[in-house]
């Protein structure tokens, strides 16, 4: 993430995620008219704790709250995040904590001695984008496909909402020349979660 809302010190994250029908190569030629910030390899860890129903999935995938570990490049970032929903269970924002680790082994080292052990790996190629108001992600997700991640950077005046703010989003979205899904209100962990589920590699222990 180059931007964020940040509210009492928090990073919030506020973003929209669909599926891309569009062949990469010319998603990619369309989003040329932004600002092109780069192409990135990133691996991402997610982590559950098996003694911390808080820390884990629940039976529908949600996860509410998780550390990631991420790999981007030569550089290594350890987050903590926590998701809300809305009344139909429906991904809103998120609040996130992260910070810059320097030594990516260790930090893995560190999170299974402190009793956290990997959930999902999501191994991705991300093309970013900007605008004044947008970071726009073209996302190439192993196993998953490919999906448009716009987040939220700044706002105009009186787009003082999550509502208003994920409508701005939208409507950006809209706007583009590609075919994309309608929003898919989760997050890429939940979808790895449910895949993985699907074919039976999930590694989830439930605490008692």
């Amino acid at each position: 993430m180059i931007y964020g809302n940040r509210k009492n010190n928090i990073m919030q994250e506020i973003e929209i995620l669909v599926k891309v029908s569009t062949p990469v190569e010319e998603a990619l030629k369309i989003l040329q008219k932004y600002s092109f910030i780069g192409s990135k390899k990133v691996l991402d860890i997610y982590f559950y704790d098996p003694l911390r129903k808080d820390l884990q999935p629940d039976e529908t995938a949600k996860i509410y709250r998780c550390c990631r570990l991420r790999k981007k490049d030569d550089h290594s970032f350890m987050a903590y995040k926590n998701d809300h929903y809305n009344e139909r269970g429906e991904w809103q924002y998120s609040d996130e904590y992260e910070t810059e680790v320097s030594d990516f082994e260790q930090a893995l080292h560190i999170l299974s001695k402190l009793g956290l052990a990997p959930l999902i790996e999501i191994d991705n190629i991300k093309h970013t984008f900007c605008t004044e108001y947008f970071e726009i992600v073209l996302e190439e997700v192993k196993k998953l496909g490919v999906f448009l991640e716009v987040e939220l950077i700044s706002a105009p005046r009186g787009y003082d909402t999550i509502e208003k703010k994920k409508a701005f989003i939208q409507e950006f979205i809209d706007g583009l020349d590609f075919e994309v899904s309608a929003e898919v209100n989760a997050g890429k962990p939940e979808l790895m979660i449910r895949y993985l589920s699907e074919i039976n590699e999930l590694p989830t222990k439930r605490s008692a």
